[in-house]
């Protein structure tokens, strides 16, 4: 057993809760007052010229693994993935309708499990995406993997369609902490799954693992760290497994008895960080690995990393137009997202209009703010200049006082950083520039 003795200055804050920050303000405040007809004017108001990228969620699984906290069905039938299709195909009408021929250079394929669809599914929703838009040569295209439900024909549809990159959700490679969680995949699935893509010539290819999980122990983590890497991945993504039973029923299946404490929590990635530093893989953000080569590397280390609904990315994209029930899209007017429950967003999409159920109009506070959040989660540092400067921030100043008291926060003029081992922390720094944080009461997973 690995076992380090934890800061207590990061354990007194590593239980508190705290968004991730995919967007701001975050999904909870969307409001209705965002639907259909204002994402229609949004869309018509793009500039042409104007890049766009895709996200298209499938909303489906073969079965349901009890840690997953995202919008998915179980899938038995193929019925529902035909309805699904079709009615995916309509919703790319509704928005072609609006936008036409945009240059599109970034598409991304989550879910669910977008590897549920047929290699014919799979290629008539590209070819319908070309029909409607410019998909640039060298567009960024990447698809969200179960390998337990990978083919040769879906790997090489993939490669026929210009997929560039794929994340394969591996999580851990412990066979007591998969029956613990509800996932069972064997690591030689994992490379079987790696081996078909890069044999169809998809050559980059992520590792998604979690920390945190039931009964899963600092060793374990390490095993599963070392497992992944020696499969050689592009990227690893060490994710802390949130437990929302309230917003995700499933997540009851789990025995809350074995899992990890503040302190157990801490030590599983922070030995999880070390071991992939050894390894190679440079820290990224609060949550990835990148191999000193790999793109997102290059863009941490020119300050121009993103933070997006799909996590940290290169996009450089004017707008990500969701697709699918709950997707979202981002656009510079404000976020809209779908309807989430499928038959909601499948009755929408039928009577001709396009499914938004709610979304977030920005404001020019909203755009300074979301701007600060960022950098904290992509740099860890930011600049309170946009919002008026120190003097201008008492009020987020002094939420975080105990922070800057025990060195956890660094206030240097209007520029605030978090030192080194104060990075886990990033979400309760961000959290304290949110002005909608208080509003309402909604609830997040722990910030470590």
């Amino acid at each position: 057993m690995h076992s380090r003795r934890m800061d207590p200055r990061l354990l007194a804050h590593a239980e508190r809760q705290a968004p991730r920050y995919t967007s701001y303000p975050t999904a909870p405040h969307f409001a209705a007052s965002v639907d259909g007809a204002v994402h229609a004017g949004w869309l018509r108001q793009l500039d042409a010229d104007a890049p766009i990228g895709f996200y298209l969620h499938v909303p489906y699984c073969r079965e349901l693994c009890w840690y997953c906290g995202c919008n998915t069905y179980a899938a038995r039938r193929e019925e529902p993935l035909a309805d699904y299709v079709q009615t995916l195909l309509r919703e790319i009408d509704l928005v072609g309708e609006q936008i036409a021929t945009h240059r599109v250079v970034d598409i991304h394929w989550g879910g669910g499990t977008p590897n549920i669809l047929s290699p014919e599914q799979f290629t008539r929703i590209c070819h319908h995406l070309a029909f409607w838009f410019d998909i640039a040569p060298q567009a960024r295209h990447s698809i969200e993997i179960d390998p337990r439900h990978l083919t040769p024909a879906l790997a090489a549809a993939y490669r026929e369609a210009g997929v560039t990159r794929a994340s394969i959700g591996a999580q851990d490679f412990n066979p007591h902490v998969q029956r613990a969680m509800g996932r069972i995949q064997p690591a030689e699935l994992v490379q079987g799954a790696m081996t078909m893509l890069r044999e169809a010539g998809i050559a980059q290819i992520n590792i998604d693992l979690m920390y945190g999980l039931p009964a899963q122990s600092s060793d374990d983590v390490l095993r599963s760290v070392q497992t992944a890497t020696a499969m050689r991945p592009s990227r690893v993504a060490l994710f802390g497994y949130a437990h929302v039973p309230w917003f995700k029923k499933r997540q009851r299946l789990i025995d809350e008895t074995q899992l990890a404490n503040a302190a157990e929590r801490l030590e599983h990635a922070e030995i999880a960080r070390l071991e992939l530093a050894r390894l190679g893989y440079v820290a990224i953000g609060l949550d990835h690995f990148a191999l000193p080569d790999d793109e997102l590397t290059v863009a941490a280390r020119n300050d121009t990393l993103r933070r997006s609904f799909q996590g940290y990315d290169t996009s450089t994209t004017a707008a990500t137009i969701g697709l699918g029930p709950s997707a979202i899209s981002t656009l510079p007017q404000g976020y809209a997202q779908n309807a989430s429950e499928v038959g909601a967003w499948s009755r929408v999409v039928a009577d001709e209009r396009l499914p938004i159920a709610r979304g977030h109009a920005l404001d020019d506070e909203d755009r300074r703010r979301g701007a600060l959040i960022e950098q904290i989660m992509c740099d860890f540092t930011g600049d309170l200049g946009p919002l008026g400067g120190a003097s201008a921030c008492v009020r987020e100043l002094a939420t975080l006082a105990p922070m800057t008291r025990d060195g956890l926060v660094v206030v240097s003029g209007d520029i605030i950083t978090l030192p080194a081992h104060a990075r886990p922390l990033c979400r309760i720094v961000a959290q304290a520039f949110d002005s909608y944080a208080e509003k309402g009461a909604a609830r997040h997973s722990a910030a470590v």
